[in-house]
């Protein structure tokens, strides 16, 4: 039974590891390595299974794999942001230093947006129980739109985002170190880097659209949404820098997201209409089954292939707010 001490214990937590990660990790704001990237990815993942074990513990058998089950879709989910991610930071030409600060902000924006979100879709669910079909419905058909998208180029400068910042403020021609705002000459305004961080945060709610029904699919308990969630964003930062610079291997993942959203979104709606014949463990195993095996075939697929070939899928994409650039089936960076 979760009680508001738990609630507290765990943001307690998080608090901590966010400290440790802006004070300890990256004082004075050093540019962290790919290998310790990996290190720090692969320790907030030992944390999430220890976290889990102390739901299997205290919980029981179907709490603990719940958390898991929606841990495991939302770090899958959490790499299609970093598909976006990649998209931004390469078009804005942002500077590692500041790729830091930007998704350090931008992860600490998602946990709050992301725990509004769920506490909002709880009371939804507690209250009107029609709306796990529309959930549900909801992600098959996100699911077919990712499928419909995934080789499309994006037009990043018709952004409606970046067009409306632009619109609204004073700003300046380039990065000032990582600063997102100044006054110049008694004018106050904003840089590039502030506009990359509202496209982030703005892209993260879009996807929180999609990957909290997801995981409302898995479980109704909002402490176990709000967990699952929280663990995934914590290392969405250290994911990133690990995997940012061979992303453009893993060109399959994205079918594999997708075919999980219509895979949970099926599971949603037949266990709302005819109780839970869909047990959680299957959904786990289909889940790691389709994620481990898109990854598989990714890497099959790029070996051998020159860098530069294989980075063009990595650049193609949905990026909320851009119209779709066209390329005349021309392949990306051809005229």
């Amino acid at each position: 039974m979760t009680t508001l001490w738990h609630w507290i214990g765990f943001n307690l937590l998080v608090l901590v590891l966010l400290a440790f990660d802006l004070g300890v990790l990256h004082k004075n704001h050093r540019e962290v390595g790919v290998k310790e990237s990996l290190w720090l990815s692969f320790g907030y993942f030992l944390l999430a299974l220890g976290f889990s074990g102390i739901i299997f513990h205290f919980e029981g058998r179907q709490a603990g794999f719940e958390f898991l089950t929606g841990y495991l879709i939302e770090k899958s989910l959490s790499i299609d942001n970093i598909f976006v991610f990649v998209l931004i930071f390469t078009h804005f030409q942002v500077p590692k230093k500041a790729q830091h600060t930007v998704l350090f902000w931008g992860v600490l924006g998602a946990l709050v947006m992301r725990a509004a979100l769920i506490l909002a879709g709880a009371a939804v669910i507690s209250a009107f129980h029609w709306v796990i079909y529309v959930f549900g419905a909801f992600l098959i058909l996100t699911g077919i739109k990712m499928l419909m998208t995934i080789n499309d180029v994006p037009d990043m400068s018709g952004n409606r985002v970046t067009q409306f910042m632009r619109k609204h403020f004073r700003v300046t021609e380039g990065y000032e170190g990582e600063r997102f705002a100044l006054v110049k000459n008694g004018v106050r305004y904003i840089t590039p880097l502030l506009i990359v961080l509202v496209l982030v945060e703005f892209s993260d709610v879009v996807f929180a659209l999609d990957s909290i029904p997801a995981i409302f699919a898995i479980t109704k308990d909002p402490f176990l949404v709000y967990t699952s969630n929280v663990f995934a964003i914590l290392g969405l930062r250290a994911l990133f820098f690990a995997l940012a610079g061979i992303i453009h291997r893993f060109h399959y993942l994205k079918y594999g997201l997708s075919v999980v959203l219509v895979v949970i979104g099926v599971k949603m709606v037949i266990n709302a209409a005819l109780g839970p014949v869909i047990e959680t463990e299957w959904a786990l195993l289909a889940t790691a089954a389709i994620i481990g095996g898109s990854v598989w075939l990714s890497i099959l697929r790029t070996r051998g292939l020159p860098p530069q070939e294989a980075a063009q899928d990595a650049l193609r994409g949905w990026v909320p707010g851009s119209p779709v650039k066209d390329t005349d089936t021309k392949p990306l960076g051809k005229k």
